[in-house]
């Protein structure tokens, strides 16, 4: 499941937080589930169902137990969980409790990331997510996945400084690699896979290869030359990609006219 680090992490945190909130069950998704976690570099994917919603006292005791494990261990600082209370897990839309990036927020816990509960979610404590979350039909995750990649990662083509960036280049190009396996077949691929998947769309070798080698291996850093060339690469592949899976879906989902009936 993950190396040792990780694990003793893991306990220590669902230990602490059914010392706060009433806790139902614990499941971890993402890499970390998938097979593809790399520690120190992934992030830890977590879903925490309580019985009810965080009282305001609870929450406050929730960002001291984050932030004293990040004190405490480093690695924490990948630690993201949402926090969605039993009656509330129906709705996709509905914004939850969520801990990331060191800070507390609202947000939903999306279409992906239920799919990946129920394909392959690693339970920490409690039952598993079949039990206690609904299915994710087809078309709705197929809808979120075109949303996303053209409300979201379009327009944040428009902000070029954002694309010097390692994390804007690596989930902008492995996240169009995975929807576009996603609309294509229904199935959900590791960000390992979705390198492969890019050579398959036509993006940029040497940007791949970059991914791949800061993923995997342990490179050095970066010229501000190749930032800026890796950045216009990025945007040049993207733009277009994006269009041409969104234009394949509205193709494929256009209803044909219906055939007029004589007499």
């Amino acid at each position: 499941m993950a190396d040792e680090r990780t694990a003793r992490l893991l306990d220590r945190f669902v230990t602490d937080i059914r010392s706060i909130v009433p806790v139902v069950a614990v499941w971890a998704h993402g890499s970390l589930a998938g097979g593809d976690y790399q520690e120190g570099r992934s992030d830890l994917d977590l879903v925490a169902v309580l019985e009810r919603p965080c009282r305001p006292g609870e929450e406050r005791r929730l960002v001291e137990t984050h932030e004293n494990l990040t004190g405490a261990e480093p690695l924490a600082s990948h630690l993201h969980c949402g926090y969605l209370a039993a009656g509330e897990l129906a709705d996709p839309a509905r914004d939850h409790l969520v801990w990331a990036h060191e800070e507390l927020f609202r947000r939903p816990v999306t279409p992906i990331s239920r799919r990946e509960l129920h394909e392959f979610g690693l339970v920490l404590h409690g039952e598993a997510p079949a039990a206690l979350l609904p299915p994710v039909p087809a078309e709705q995750l197929a809808a979120f996945v075109v949303e996303d990649l053209t409300t979201f990662w379009r327009p944040a083509l428009d902000h070029p400084e954002r694309w010097l960036e390692d994390i804007w280049v690596d989930l902008g190009l492995l996240t169009l690699a995975r929807a576009s396996v996603t609309l294509r077949d229904g199935t959900l691929i590791t960000k390992g896979q979705a390198l492969g998947v890019l050579r398959e769309l036509g993006a940029p070798a040497e940007v791949v290869d970059d991914i791949r080698r800061r993923r995997y291996d342990d490179p050095g850093p970066a010229s501000p030359e190749w930032l800026g060339r890796r950045a216009r690469l990025s945007r040049g592949f993207l733009g277009p990609a994006i269009d041409r899976v969104a234009a394949e879906v509205s193709t494929r989902t256009a209803s044909p006219p219906s055939p007029s009936r004589a007499g």
